[in-house]
């Protein structure tokens, strides 16, 4: 039996549509529970870290210089760098490492 990627497109959409629509008629008050409310404000970042985590570590010919890249991106955030600062900086160790590792044969 052969279903139409017609079929599949239009499931698929149903369920991205019921995901947003759900919330929007299901709760209709504003939400009130601390716990609920402090988990949904850090959703988006939990989510962002979850994708972007594994992304830096494999991003690289060597994971040594993903870690290197990744604590300078951390120290250099948490000093209160900003964002271009952080990512340039965080680049320039990466390429750096990667010379290295290279030019004495670690990778």
């Amino acid at each position: 039996m052969r279903i139409s990627i017609y079929f599949y497109i239009f499931v698929m959409a149903a369920v991205t549509y019921l995901i947003r629509l759900l919330p929007l008629t299901l709760i209709r008050k504003k939400i009130k529970n601390q716990f609920i409310c402090s988990f949904l404000y850090y959703v988006p970042y939990a989510t962002l870290a979850a994708m972007t985590f594994p992304a830096i570590l494999y991003s690289t010919s060597s994971p040594y210089s993903a870690i290197l890249g990744f604590a300078c991106a951390l120290f250099l955030a948490y000093k209160g760098k900003s964002l271009i600062t952080v990512a340039c900086a965080a680049c320039v160790v990466v390429f750096i490492s990667e010379i290295l590792l290279k030019m004495f044969a670690i990778i």
